[in-house]
């Protein structure tokens, strides 16, 4: 494996990009990785599937680009799918000791997970040796709700009686307003402190009053709205201020953040905004491609911005 160097974007599976990356190199790790619950193909990492996994139905294929794949039932279709939630703690396995490896000690990790499976991501990253220290939640201020009235269903089998006695009941979760920000931190040298690590590696702490700057009070509950630039580029793309936000809390300027799992780009991308270093790694072409187009243009942006 040739050596990875920072300020680039690379294709491949980033469990064996990340070899390339020298020890304790990284200032921070921050990375929308695959929440393991069937979104798109990308985002199947079971062994479990079914005829009508990641199908749709008439009613999803009008809902827009939100649920327009059919996932499994919570109680699975078979008893092989109970296996699912450790299935997806058996991937977390197979990258994380590298992150650990890559990271200066003190460094922060913030990794966004699905509700559904955030237990077993801790589980991995603690079980590897990480220190978790908090769940931020990111308050979407915005969330579809699709959960299914029940009654609905009964009055297509024209069970009137039992839509009737079942009405406003629904099948599934209530609006998803928030999601789970998982803050790890790689482990100092045992026996020093926290301050000594700070002066050596400029990590371990965060900074508070970067907080103001985006109008936020210093809670875990982060409240950053989408605009209208923040989609349409991915699936599961995130707002640009908050990575900011993000990279900003536990970085300074110049050091290197990290994204093995980058997709359109937006943390590479904010990254670049705030004078920090990045590094990329991208599996899907199409968004390796997205995020190159996207830091040429932020590169075109701040180079005007001198003149």
């Amino acid at each position: 494996m040739s050596l990875i160097l920072p300020n680039n974007i690379y294709q491949g599976d980033s469990r064996e990009l990340i070899k390339g990356v020298e020890d304790n190199s990284i200032d921070l790790i921050l990375s929308d990785i695959p929440y393991g619950i069937g979104i798109d193909e990308w985002d199947v990492l079971h062994s479990n599937t079914n005829n009508a996994y990641l199908g749709s139905s008439p009613a999803q294929e009008k809902a827009g680009k939100v649920f327009r794949k059919r996932g499994k039932p919570l109680n699975g279709w078979s008893e092989s799918d109970r296996f699912i939630p450790k299935q997806y703690y058996e991937w977390v396995k197979t990258w994380v000791v590298e992150w650990l490896r890559v990271l200066k000690p003190g460094a922060n990790v913030f990794v966004f997970a699905g509700r559904r499976l955030a237990h077993r991501c801790i589980c991995a990253f603690e079980d590897s040796g990480f220190t978790y220290k908090d769940m931020l939640a990111w308050d979407k201020v915005r969330a579809a709700h699709r959960a299914q009235r029940i009654s609905v269903v009964f009055e297509r089998r024209q069970d009137l009686q039992s839509a009737n006695k079942w009405d406003g009941w629904k099948v599934g979760n209530l609006r998803p307003l928030f999601e789970p920000i998982l803050w790890f931190v790689k482990p100092y040298k045992i026996g020093g402190t926290l301050a000594d690590n700070i002066l050596q590696h400029s990590l371990g702490a965060f900074n508070e009053k970067i907080l103001e700057k985006y109008v936020q009070e210093p809670d875990n509950i982060i409240h950053i709205q989408a605009e209208r630039s923040d989609v349409g580029l991915h699936t599961t793309q995130k707002p640009l201020k908050l990575m900011e936000l993000l990279i900003e809390l536990a970085t300074t300027e110049n050091q290197l953040v990290l994204d093995p799992f980058c997709g359109s780009g937006t943390t590479l991308v904010a990254a670049l905004r705030l004078d920090r270093s990045y590094l990329g790694f991208e599996k899907e072409t199409d968004y390796c491609n997205i995020a190159k187009n996207r830091l040429k243009e932020e590169e075109h942006v701040l180079e005007g911005m001198l003149f």
